[in-house]
């Protein structure tokens, strides 16, 4: 028999093995050393443990089930450290999970935005410079406002790119722990 918690992380509920619980909280207290923010640490870690709380529920679906070590293993071997780094005692866990490949969604871009940033979020999803997908949509607008229209309907259809793990999912790569300190809003 196994001692269970409930915890909070990211907003959400979860029901973790006494033995998981305790290493997880060692991993995100060593992330937090490692981040080099001091007191300004606050934001990558609100956005790691909204990504954790991603991949759990992710790895639970529908069903109700405790998270447990393994479980846990995995999700540390595949977000990483800040530095790149895995954590000291993570080796042989979770290689399966490092091979997943990165999902790419159409976001609007929030850091390099002229009005709403669905010229900069189009050509980052389409890995094309943002000045073709502008002149694209300049063109379409001076012959006979179609490129209002379809600015508009992005405009509407995109979500803007938020917390660092959109950011990840907009430019196709893994929301690890490095890109998404790379993406926090505070550098």
């Amino acid at each position: 028999m196994k001692k269970v918690v409930t915890v909070g992380i990211g907003r959400k509920s979860f029901v973790v093995d006494e033995d998981a619980y305790q290493r997880l909280s060692l991993y995100l207290s060593k992330f937090k050393e490692k981040t080099g923010m001091g007191h300004d640490s606050a934001e990558v870690m609100e956005n790691l443990e909204e990504r954790i709380a991603e991949l759990f529920t992710e790895a639970l679906g529908s069903r109700y089930q405790v998270i447990n070590l393994s479980m846990v293993n995995t999700i540390i071997s595949q977000l990483g450290m800040p530095d790149g780094s895995q954590m000291d005692d993570a080796a042989g866990y979770g290689e399966e999970a490092r091979s997943i490949p990165a999902v790419k969604k159409l976001y609007r871009d929030s850091d390099d935005k002229a009005i709403g940033g669905v010229c900069s979020g189009l050509a980052l999803y389409l890995n094309v410079d943002v000045v073709i997908i502008r002149i694209l949509f300049v063109v379409a607008l001076a012959m006979g406002g179609t490129g209002f229209w379809a600015y508009v309907v992005f405009w509407i259809v995109a979500p803007l790119a938020v917390s660092a793990a959109q950011k990840c999912e907009m430019r196709g790569i893994p929301a690890t722990a490095e890109n998404l300190r790379r993406f926090s809003t505070y550098r």
